[in-house]
């Protein structure tokens, strides 16, 4: 259980970060040069690598089990709760939807008045590559060695991180340019509920609380977090939304209610 949902953390956490930078590295190159931007986006991978190999070791070897399980907890509370937070104001209504092809325009369209150099390198596009791709980075490094902290995550942190870069980068270079259509907001709201819950277990776990149901405790948070998310969406939604909702409700049931009613008519008749 733990296995499965550790792996889809890190993988869907990988895959939308990585969504997010490769639009800005997709803009470069198409504005710019693709070979600047390949270099930024190299430069900030080698990076974000060297980041991983001494943060995972270091947070292993020198903190305890039960110290080490509340600081992974805290950890991936911190990521979670603001990753649920965001999808909680996205999915009411209070925030924009998150759209990695969105920003990619908006990064195209910024970069075409300011065309590279006509020789040399441009280092103007290799920045902007290097510190969209960093900063997603390192979120992803943060994410994944938090989960593969935990005494036997190693495994499904790294395969669902590494499914994740593989996919992202293979269709970066098929497509050329960011998924229209690619549901960002539902995502990272699951991640949210997936970081969030794992959180809660790890920190609770750290304090010497024993689940009754074990690793299926996870479900049980992840249905919790679910229920209070969804009463904070109902909560903060504006008005519009929640007439929406009351009007799709509406439409549902009226063909049940003409059923209904018919049959009744027959019935008298």
């Amino acid at each position: 259980m733990a296995f499965a949902l550790i792996a889809l953390g890190a993988a869907l956490a990988c895959a939308l970060e990585l969504f997010e930078a490769l639009a800005i590295v997709l803009a470069v190159a198409l504005t710019r040069r693709t070979r600047e931007a390949l270099l930024g986006a190299a430069a900030a991978v080698l990076t974000c690598v060297a980041l991983g190999v001494v943060l995972g070791p270091v947070l292993i070897a020198r903190v305890s089990v039960a110290p080490l399980r509340i600081v992974v907890g805290v950890a991936l509370l911190a990521f979670g709760l603001e990753w649920l937070r965001k999808g909680i104001l996205r999915l009411a209504g209070r925030r924009a939807r998150s759209s990695s092809y969105a920003e990619f325009e908006e990064e195209r369209e910024a970069l075409a008045g300011d065309p590279p150099p006509p020789a040399g390198l441009d280092w103007a596009g290799a920045v902007i590559a290097f510190k969209g791709v960093l900063l997603e980075g390192v979120e992803v490094i943060l994410i994944v060695t938090a989960l593969a902290a935990q005494p036997g995550g190693k495994t499904p942190a790294l395969l669902g991180a590494g499914a994740a870069a593989l996919f992202t980068v293979g269709l970066g270079a098929l497509v050329h340019r960011p998924l229209r259509r690619v549901p960002e907001t539902e995502l990272k709201y699951i991640v949210g509920l997936v970081l969030t819950s794992f959180g809660t277990f790890f920190c609770a776990e750290g304090l010497n609380v024993h689940w009754p149901l074990g690793d299926a405790a996870l479900l049980v948070l992840v249905a919790l977090w679910l229920v209070v998310s969804q009463l904070l969406v109902r909560a903060v939604a504006r008005p519009s939304e929640r007439r929406d909702a009351a009007q799709a409700g509406a439409s549902a049931s009226a063909p049940a209610l003409a059923s209904a009613d018919a049959a009744a008519v027959d019935g008298v008749q």
